[in-house]
């Protein structure tokens, strides 16, 4: 009986554009949720924490070097964004959302561990938690849950999407789909728990807040901000750039912004660590 109804094609007859859009998209997300979540929800560290010297060592150099790793990010997921537009026709072969997701997880993955490969061990530039007495646990941590896991998923579910027709494999459905919605669980339950860390249930034993000034801010525009406040100067660095405070209410930090100051801990500002988030 003829029919107008274009019949999917089964098998992985993907262009190498389509493949690398999945690694992409998934290698950009993956530096999106390591620095969403390690460097501005949990503040665990900054992208070079690991250097303490010189003019890297400096709090707001450190912040800087995190924004712009995220539009290096940013770039990277356009470039797959632009890949996936330019391979749009794979997308009606029977396992395009399969073998894509299953790319994307490898990205996901492979991002990962480079990270902990370069950033951890070769150059030292940051570990997981700098402040843990035993950070290489924490990195081994880290890469097994959202390196390791997500590389054995997508290149499970990549194996298992060649060569079906559309009845075993066609559409996004079946086992592979279950491993990643585990994996989306782990990823997403984590940004979750982290989240949940900006609302600590008890109150610190040292309630300090850490201001960051933008450069050229006068002190003055800091005294300004806390005027009529019950917050007091701990400690400021000799250049008068970074300001350690006590007694700061939540309207005190936000006031902060409007007089001159690049990042207050305590607002979930886009910035690094912060002495309270342990």
């Amino acid at each position: 009986m003829p029919t107008d109804r274009a019949i999917p094609v089964a098998g992985p007859v993907h262009p190498r554009a389509f493949a690398w859009a999945g690694y992409t998209l998934g290698f950009a997300m993956s530096g999106f949720f390591d620095g969403i979540l390690l460097h501005q929800i949990l503040q665990w560290h900054h992208l070079l924490s690991g250097i303490e010297g010189g003019a890297l060592g400096d709090l707001r150099v450190q912040v800087m070097a995190d924004g712009v790793f995220h539009a290096l990010m940013y770039v990277i997921a356009a470039i797959g964004m632009w890949l996936l537009y330019r391979s749009r026709d794979a997308l009606s072969t029977a396992n395009a959302p399969r073998h894509l997701l299953a790319n994307f997880w490898i990205g996901f993955g492979v991002w990962h561990v480079v990270d902990a490969v370069l950033s951890h061990w070769i150059t030292g530039i940051h570990r997981i938690r700098m402040d843990s007495p035993n950070p290489l646990l924490w990195d081994l941590i880290w890469l097994f849950l959202f390196g390791v896991i997500p590389l054995i998923v997508g290149i499970r579910m990549r194996k298992t999407s060649r060569g079906a027709g559309p009845r075993a494999g066609a559409g996004p459905r079946g086992p592979g789909i279950a491993a990643s919605w585990v994996v989306a669980v782990l990823v997403g339950g984590s940004l979750l728990g982290a989240a949940l860390n900006l609302f600590p249930a008890r109150a610190a034993t040292i309630d300090t807040t850490t201001v960051v000034m933008r450069p050229g801010a006068a002190p003055s525009q800091l005294f300004a901000a806390l005027e009529g406040s019950d917050a007091r100067i701990v400690w400021t660095d000799a250049g008068g750039g970074v300001w350690v405070l006590s007694g700061a209410q939540a309207v005190d930090r936000l006031r902060l912004y409007r007089h001159g100051a690049m990042y207050v801990s305590g607002t979930a500002a886009p910035a690094g660590c912060s002495a309270w988030v342990r």
